[in-house]
């Protein structure tokens, strides 16, 4: 029934470079399809030059060809889905006809991001690293059977669901918070002259893509975060609010697990992780700093500087098996040339027990220490390399590493910023996957 459709999902904290991924396959898809996640998100992708930040449209839609959707499992604002409209038709780029969100997403309101700076101070040294844009009390709201929806927005009814719902959560955020109360009245009268530039892109994107599906239109599915942010399955307290592994696909655009023919983890040739939490091989002081400036390092969507280490084998291993990981696409390699030595985390001393699975008890990894494989570096650039066997020999042997210890080929290697400095092995998954196009809309 399906033709083949992929999944991309990120492997590590987020910020791995999924943005880029997705723009080099999208080509061959007719659709790309976000299911979880806010505007928190940022996907960065260099065209000839020229950079776009995307934080809440599908990368994707720098294709003309290609139909963008937002599925139910996206939390969205629509102030700042409008801003990013803006930018997009102010660069250039139509989006148009091409994109659309589900009626089903809930919607992030001006009281959420009150809340959430509220919830992060409270917490004090124990906070989350939230970038406060209202994400995490929007998925509240929802699991709390109290949010609204993008449907929502078109009830007209003064005294009608969305003025109860409004009116209420108004309430209790005013009771939560202090300060300036907000008016709930002036808030529902704002929602509502939102919906007449929201109504044309709203849709059923469960049955847009069923359908897309039954016509053999490709669909390449695209997550945020990372699995290690994952609200089930990452590192728990800190963690994202959403699903961002694989099962977020099927919750988060209603498609069902046969319709994902493959999937692909992105994950970085180092770690990195920002905000608060676990990150076992986090380098301090100079060498972090070298790093994190080497691979500018600051977040697409706070520029908030992002945490560096070394790449952690354990945390890829557990991408691998909780995402049924196929194939990897390894990022950033041009930041380690001119190393002279390279380490890998192989495992955890953990007291007396060395550890190769990754241990989920914050207090006990706490007590953890990495343990190193060490690698030697290479002198020449990989920078801009776009074959694999011009890899510098040495480069070429630490990709072929972190294969072996995750059981899991590397099938694209980025070698820099832009569209075209990207390797993809021939002969590989992925490269079957872009072999068949497909079909135009």
């Amino acid at each position: 029934m399906y033709p083949l459709n992929v999944a991309v999902i990120g492997a590590q904290w987020g910020d791995e470079g999924k943005g880029k991924i997705i723009d080099l396959l999208t080509p061959a898809f007719a659709i790309v399809a976000r299911y979880q996640g806010g505007h928190n998100a940022g996907h960065t992708v260099f065209v000839n030059g020229r950079k776009f930040v995307l934080h809440l449209i599908p990368s994707g839609i720098l294709h003309p060809d290609v139909t963008c959707v937002i599925g139910n499992g996206v939390v969205v604002d629509p102030e700042a889905l409008f801003k990013e409209l803006d930018q997009l038709r102010a660069e250039g780029i139509e989006p148009e006809g091409r994109f659309f969100v589900s009626d089903r997403a809930h919607v992030i309101l001006p009281y959420h991001r009150d809340v959430e700076v509220t919830s992060e101070a409270a917490r004090g040294t124990r906070r989350i690293g939230t970038t406060s844009r209202g994400i995490g009390p929007s998925y509240e709201d929802k699991i709390g059977r109290r949010g609204v929806r993008v449907r929502d927005l078109g009830d007209r009814d003064p005294d009608g669901v969305l003025a109860q719902t409004i009116r209420a959560n108004v309430e209790a955020r005013n009771q939560a918070v202090g300060g300036a109360p907000v008016d709930w009245q002036s808030m529902h009268a704002s929602l509502m002259a939102q919906w007449p530039r929201l109504e044309p892109l709203v849709t059923d994107v469960s049955i847009f893509l069923d359908e897309a599906g039954r016509n053999g239109r490709r669909v390449l599915y695209e997550g945020a975060q990372g699995t290690m942010l994952d609200i089930d399955h990452g590192t728990y307290p800190f963690v994202s609010a959403s699903n961002g592994t694989i099962g977020g696909v099927c919750t988060g655009l209603g498609v069902g697990a046969r319709s994902i023919g493959g999937v692909l983890g992105v994950i970085k040739a180092y770690t990195t992780r920002v905000g608060e939490g676990p990150l076992p091989t986090e380098l301090k002081g100079d060498d972090g700093d070298a790093l994190r400036e080497s691979g500018q390092e600051y977040g697409a969507s706070t520029g908030r500087p992002r945490r560096c280490g070394w790449y952690d084998a354990v945390v890829a291993r557990y991408a691998v098996r909780v995402n049924g990981l196929q194939a990897f696409a390894l990022t950033k390699l041009d930041v380690l040339d001119g190393l002279p030595e390279i380490q890998i985390c192989t495992g955890y001393q953990c007291g007396d027990e060395l550890v190769t699975e990754f241990p989920f008890d914050t207090e006990r990894l706490a007590t953890c220490v990495p343990v190193y494989e060490t690698l030697p570096g290479w002198d020449a650039t990989t920078a801009g390399v776009r074959r694999f066997d011009d890899l510098p020999v040495r480069a070429r042997e630490y990709v072929a590493r972190l294969e072996a210890l995750t059981d899991t080929p590397v099938v694209i290697v980025s070698t820099g910023s832009d569209r075209a400095d990207t390797i993809v092995r021939e002969g590989s998954l992925v490269a079957e996957w872009l072999l068949a196009p497909s079909p135009s809309p």
